[in-house]
């Protein structure tokens, strides 16, 4: 079994670090505004990185880990969140992640901005569905769950395609903006 590299294995750090900082948030913070009136659980955000990350990390490390990352995280979830939240953390976050990966691998030939932002398109609405329903019985927040995990997979995409840009641009492969 080859070992990522220490990117790889940093990505896989920070991917996994996005769970109970959710789980944290949700329990400590309560609602956030995520714009246009809207407001969601304060771990939207962490939940909209963590989208990113597995992305990345499947870049980075290969699918056998990212796969190992989605079931360790599950687990990490389910005992880290408050034990109201704990089942329903852990369910969300299994099911999303596993049919944004599921979107991911197919697409990514057609490359990564478009394999990341329809697999995380996927993802986040599964697990907005997924633990709103299970976590308050109710999708009262669903609206604001999507924007701001949205926010947060468009933030990553322009920042990535300014970074290739950029490095395109440097090694003479495109002209200057």
């Amino acid at each position: 079994m080859d070992v990522p590299a220490p990117a790889g294995i940093a990505t896989l750090v920070a991917y996994i670090a996005t769970i109970p900082a959710a789980n944290l948030a949700v329990t400590h913070i309560g609602a956030l505004p995520v714009g246009f009136g809207y407001e969601a659980p304060a771990g939207v955000y962490m939940v909209g990185l963590a989208l990113v990350l597995r992305d990345l990390a499947r870049e980075a490390a290969g699918r056998r880990a990212i796969l190992a990352a989605i079931a360790l995280g599950t687990v990490v979830s389910y005992f880290l969140a408050d034990p109201a939240l704990a089942f329903a953390s852990a369910a969300a976050f299994a099911v999303a992640e596993t049919m944004d990966f599921a979107v991911y691998e197919p697409l990514r030939t057609r490359g990564l901005l478009v394999a990341m932002l329809a697999s995380n398109a996927v993802g986040l609405v599964a697990d907005s569905l997924i633990f709103l329903r299970m976590a308050f019985g109710s999708f009262g927040f669903l609206q604001g769950q999507i924007l701001g995990k949205a926010w947060m997979t468009l933030g990553a995409v322009a920042v990535l395609a300014f970074l290739r840009r950029r490095k395109l641009t440097a090694a003479g492969a495109l002209p200057p903006a």
